[in-house]
């Protein structure tokens, strides 16, 4: 550990991260919604995967109803384009043309918020966290689940779902943080599911991220983990009020019994 980086002083005094999760990321909106009403506003977002989409809207000024209307219409056959598996089974253009239109910023430079997103680079093995540059293709490559979406090149360099190595960036800016506020939209939980080709796929994945999300969990000093979320489906999109109102009223639930946690009085109007 570098010594004299512990003792500095910090650059940000509350950080959010926002873990992966399909639909369920939803609830990161939620959260943001409860967290504004107890006068707390993140002053950096690290996101990965649809948390990464959340964080930059967020970031990109639309307020957390606002991010809940954009998504409550989306679907994941609108959002693909089915090709010959060369990489993926699909395209993600509809997708990333949807980010360009409705994110006003087009690079990490001109968001009212810092962002991090991160992704992985498939071609070293490695998990890459963006933060500077253009904005909608490292978004794109972080949610780019393997198999299912063709990589995304950026630079000569092949990336897919930054939760493959990191579903949890809590580390990404823990170390810049006074504080960190996680939302693990992807809890461990082994309840009933549908037996279609999806969400055997999703429930195996999403087994396989439990390893990597342990640590970052730790490093949290106020963690938000709806246990409910494991009723859900990666895939659904008919339930993303559900799933926002599930992220508002448990943080509400955790805020009202935590008021006298010191990271609320850093950020409390």
């Amino acid at each position: 550990m570098d010594v004299q980086h512990y003792f500095d002083e910090k650059p940000y005094k509350v950080g959010l991260a926002l873990s992966g999760g399909g639909v369920k990321s939803l609830c990161h909106a939620g959260v943001l919604k409860a967290l504004e009403e107890h006068g707390i506003k993140p002053n950096i977002i690290s996101g990965v995967s649809a948390g990464a989409v959340v964080g930059a809207l967020y970031s990109d000024g639309y307020s957390p109803d606002e991010i809940a209307v954009l998504f409550e219409d989306i679907s994941f056959r609108t959002m693909t384009k089915i090709q010959l598996p060369i990489g993926g089974f699909f395209k993600t253009d509809v997708f990333q043309d949807f980010l360009s239109r409705k994110l006003r910023a087009k690079r990490f430079e001109e968001l009212s918020i810092p962002l991090r997103v991160v992704a992985t680079d498939l071609d070293k093995g490695r998990s890459v966290t963006f933060t500077t540059g253009k904005l909608i293709e490292p978004i794109v490559a972080s949610c780019s689940f393997p198999i299912l979406f063709q990589p995304k090149k950026i630079d000569g360099v092949h990336y897919v779902d930054g939760g493959v190595l990191k579903n949890f960036p809590v580390s990404t800016i823990r170390n810049d943080c006074d504080k960190i506020i996680g939302v693990n939209a992807s809890p461990l939980v082994a309840e009933e599911y549908k037996q279609s080709i999806l969400n055997v796929a999703f429930r195996s994945y999403h087994f396989m991220l439990k390893a990597n999300i342990i640590h970052d969990k730790e490093l949290c000093d106020l963690l938000i983990e709806p246990v409910d979320m494991g009723n859900y489906d990666t895939f659904d999109v008919d339930k993303g009020r559900e799933i926002f109102d599930l992220g508002y009223l448990t943080t509400k639930q955790i805020l009202i019994s935590k008021l006298n946690n010191k990271i609320f009085e850093i950020q409390r109007n």
